[in-house]
């Protein structure tokens, strides 16, 4: 059971880190976009630009998953923890 547990984790750890490799590498390719279709004169208002759209992905994704959690455990409350 610990080493389950401890395999569980270690998965998630590198997730995470995968994750955040593969957004950093995306953050640089949207800065790119954003500097081409607005141009390097208005860098800061591109890159605020940016924040926003990057802030309100992350809200509505967040907002997604906080549902997708709230329905998995109103499902487990109807009909029990799932069997591993």
């Amino acid at each position: 059971m610990v080493q389950r547990d401890m395999l569980k984790r270690m998965i998630e750890l590198a997730t995470s880190a995968l994750g955040l490799v593969a957004a950093l590498a995306w953050n640089s390719a949207i800065i790119e976009l954003f500097k081409r279709i607005f141009g390097d004169v208005s860098g800061i208002i591109s890159l605020f630009g940016y924040a926003v759209v990057v802030t309100v992905i992350a809200v509505l994704v967040v907002n997604k998953l906080q549902r997708m959690e709230r329905r998995l455990a109103e499902k487990e409350k109807q009909t029990g923890p799932p069997q591993s």
